[in-house]
């Protein structure tokens, strides 16, 4: 698991401790909530928050924290607010 994460992840800033990773969502999902990792190694999360008021940001933020083990202050969501391709800083 800890090789396929690593994949996922590209260096910021190689002094901080700082990473920035790229998710696919799928909002609304009678799957979510789930974390797939792709062949490729491309995240895919599923929520079953509506894609309404950051409601299914907020969920996938939450989810990805757990994913990775990290609290959820550690995981920002940097751009893709309103796309289902995002981008989060996450901080270790």
């Amino acid at each position: 698991m800890i090789v396929l994460i690593r994949c996922l992840v590209s260096r910021v800033a190689s002094r901080s401790m700082t990473d920035i990773i790229i998710v696919k969502v799928k909002p609304g999902s009678r799957k979510g909530p789930l974390v797939e990792i792709g062949s490729n190694g491309e995240l895919t999360i599923y929520v079953r928050e509506p894609a309404v008021d950051g409601k299914a940001n907020d969920a996938v933020a939450r989810l990805l924290a757990a994913h990775l083990q990290l609290p959820r202050s550690r995981v920002e969501l940097v751009s893709g607010a309103t796309s289902r391709q995002k981008r989060f800083r996450v901080s270790r």
